[in-house]
C-alpha cells in the first residue's frame, strides 16, 4: 500500500520541510520491508475565493483530484476521533492487508476541510482539540505514519 500526505498550503524551506522530509525517508525506508510501496506528498495552493465556504469547495475538489481510485482517505480535522498510535498502526495494517492501494491523509487550509469530503473519509482523525498550524501538522502527520509502521514490522522505536 502506497502512503501519500496531501495538504492544502506549500510548505516553505526551513526546519518543518526538513522534519517532514525526513519522515519520509524514513517511511519509505521502513515501509518497503512490510508491504508499504513508496510514499508520496503533495500540496494544493490555498483557495482564493472570497467566502470561506467557496474555499474549502474549491480546495476539496483539488484535493479529491489528487486521490487515486480506491483509496483510503483518512481526513485530519478538530472534530475528528482520538486514537491511539497502537490503533492507527492497527487500522493501517488492516487496510494493507485488506489489498487497499493507497492511504491518503488530507490536511486541510486555513479554513480547513470541506465538510462534504471530511464526510466522505474513511477515517477522521484529530490530533487533539487544539488547532494547529498546518507545517506542524504535516511534521506530526509523517511522523505517525513512520510510528505507525515501526509498530507494525515490531521496531522499538515505539514504546509505551
Amino acid at each position: 500500500m502506497k502512503l501519500l500526505l496531501i495538504g492544502v498550503g506549500r510548505l516553505k524551506a526551513g526546519p518543518e520541510r526538513e522534519l517532514v522530509a525526513r519522515y519520509v525517508e524514513r517511511c519509505v525506508a521502513s515501509g518497503r520491508k512490510i508491504g508499504f510501496g513508496g510514499f508520496d506528498l503533495r500540496e494544493i495552493d490555498e483557495s482564493r475565493a472570497r467566502r470561506p465556504e467557496d474555499r474549502k469547495a474549491e480546495e476539496a475538489a483539488a484535493l479529491s483530484a489528487l486521490l487515486p481510485q480506491g483509496a483510503r482517505k483518512i481526513c485530519l480535522d478538530e472534530r475528528g476521533r482520538n486514537m491511539t498510535s497502537e490503533d492507527f498502526a492497527q487500522r493501517l495494517g488492516e487496510w494493507r492487508d485488506g489489498g487497499s492501494p493507497v492511504c491518503a491523509l488530507a490536511i486541510g487550509g486555513p479554513d480547513g476541510l470541506d465538510p462534504a469530503f471530511r464526510d466522505r473519509a474513511d477515517l477522521t482523525l484529530a490530533f487533539g482539540a487544539m488547532t494547529w498550524p498546518h507545517q506542524i501538522v504535516r511534521a506530526l502527520a509523517a511522523e505517525q505514519l513512520f510510528r505507525a509502521l515501526t509498530i507494525l514490522s515490531g521496531h522499538p522505536y515505539h514504546r509505551v
